[in-house]
């Protein structure tokens, strides 16, 4: 090793997620509790230090692997947040992402024995260190990509009716959308299905079920402009 790489401070780099999914209609974020200092028995979002062997990108994948008991989940990352006073321990970077998953599908032994929770993200409790930040930040990206990108099939069910796809655009974009125009917007989309099937869950008349083809829309999904 060169004098070049000695002579210059080390210090930690870790990764943070968070994990997004619906449960009761509402958008929640999975959270933890603290359980060790600094901010022990503090709400948080789920992390870990990046390992010699592995990249970011294995390090987030390696933390929601064993908080969810799931691989292959959709996940992207946010940016890196490195204020020198933002860990009271040590000096951390950590690098934060967000990941959008069918909450159903969570291992709920893994969540149980994590102490983990789904909390919606409009009811969230005090968070430590710079969570509630990266939280934003977070909020904000997958904001601008759910609009060009096929994001909301992630926390869907397999099969959906057009009330709950609209329902999740209104609580990603903290908006609410009218239900003539997203409709009309939907008819575009062949991507879209309609399966035959019908929800009755919700009336006695029951809606129809569709579900999202990515062979269809693979070259040509460009989604709402609002």
């Amino acid at each position: 090793m060169t004098d070049y790489y000695s002579s210059h401070p080390r210090f930690f780099v870790s990764v943070d997620c968070i994990i997004f999914g619906l449960k009761d209609g509402k958008l929640n974020i999975l959270l933890t509790h603290r359980a060790f200092e600094p901010e022990m028995g503090k709400w948080s979002l789920m992390g870990g230090f990046v390992e010699r062997d592995e990249s970011v990108d294995d390090a987030a994948a390696r933390v929601l692997r064993q908080l969810t008991g799931l691989d292959n989940v959709y996940m992207h990352q946010v940016g890196a947040f490195g204020r020198i006073d933002r860990d009271p321990g040590e000096r951390v970077v950590s690098v934060a992402y967000f990941a959008l998953l069918n909450a159903n599908e969570a291992d709920s032994e893994l969540l149980r024995a994590r102490g983990a929770q789904w909390t919606p993200v409009d009811e969230l409790p005090e968070l430590g260190f710079d969570h509630p930040e990266m939280i934003e930040k977070a909020r904000e990206v997958m904001r601008r990509k759910f609009v060009t990108e096929p994001l909301a099939f992630e926390l869907l069910p397999e099969l959906f009716t057009l009330t709950q796809l609209q329902t999740l655009y209104e609580l990603v974009m903290a908006q609410p959308l009218d239900k003539r125009n997203f409709r009309k917007r939907i008819a575009e989309f062949s991507c879209i299905e309609p399966t035959g099937q019908i929800d009755k869950t919700g009336s006695r008349r029951g809606a129809r079920l569709y579900h999202y083809n990515p062979a269809v829309s693979a070259d040509t999904f460009s989604f709402f402009k609002i």
